[in-house]
């Protein structure tokens, strides 16, 4: 694998670049040539850029976008049939692998948005419904297809029941259909379906917008509680809720951003 990486917030691998541009930290997915389709090393690079964009300060909100004409399709087909040769414990590693990614993305401190600007597919439509926010064009197709070819969407369902719920979850899963941009945006699939000329303007706006208006450490907080909050009983999630509320109060975000707001004083978080 061949990468290099610059204080400045770059990090350039095989099928992976991370760059950071006016406090937004764009993770590319660069195998246009296979679809950008996930195999172990995507998955690896993927997983060391996403960590990157975590740790660097000059990164406060993640884009996820990538190159060619799909977003993503999924898993590396071909890759998986070398994979059928392995044993139970070989092949447990590898999607142990994938499940970590899917994880990481989940949990990871910072807030991510999918740019999305063709297919995703099995997999890729799973990376991108993982993400905080979803922005998408008109033309690209989103689906779980992997019933068609007697595969299972095992990883991403975990996920997809949180976001949109069981029988939508159904739907899709057991079907295996592709669906449109407007069916995906009413699924609860993505946020916003926007113009193709417009879509990297509208996910920058969008960026900018939760850099300047919103304090880091609230969306972090925010984002850990949604997770968390939904493992819990409803007395267990109301008495973590009662108790980071009161962490909040004492912090220096909060004790600014009132400050400012009582005091009728703009605030450029």
């Amino acid at each position: 694998m061949n990468d290099t990486a610059t204080p400045a917030g770059k990090l350039k691998m095989d099928f992976v670049h991370y760059v950071v541009q006016d406090r937004v930290g764009y993770i590319t997915l660069a195998r246009a040539e296979k679809r950008n389709a996930l195999n172990y090393e995507v998955v690896s690079e993927l997983k060391r850029a996403f960590i990157a964009a975590e740790e660097d300060e000059a990164c406060k909100v993640l884009v996820l976008r990538a190159e060619g004409k799909v977003f993503c399709a999924g898993a590396d087909l071909e890759y998986i049939q070398k994979l059928q040769g392995n044993d139970y414990h070989e092949n447990l590693a590898d999607s142990t692998h994938l499940m970590e990614l899917f994880r990481l993305i989940y949990t990871l401190k910072k807030v991510v948005i999918a740019q999305i600007h063709g297919h995703a597919i099995a997999g890729g439509c799973g990376l991108a419904a993982i993400c905080d926010f979803g922005f998408t064009v008109p033309d690209a197709k989103f689906g779980y297809t992997e019933v068609k070819i007697g595969f299972i969407p095992a990883i991403v369902k975990v996920f997809l029941l949180r976001k949109i719920g069981e029988s939508r979850a159904k739907q899709l899963l057991l079907t295996g259909d592709l669906i449109s941009a407007t069916e995906a945006e009413n699924y609860g699939l993505v946020n916003y379906v926007v113009p193709a000329e417009e879509l990297e303007q509208r996910v920058y706006a969008f960026a900018q917008k939760l850099c300047v208006e919103n304090s880091r450490q609230s969306m972090e907080v925010t984002k850990e509680m949604i997770a968390r909050v939904q493992e819990m009983t409803l007395e267990g999630g109301l008495q973590y809720a009662a108790e980071m509320n009161a962490v909040a109060r004492s912090s220096e975000d909060c004790q600014r951003g009132i400050a400012s707001f009582l005091n009728k004083e703009p605030i450029n978080w």
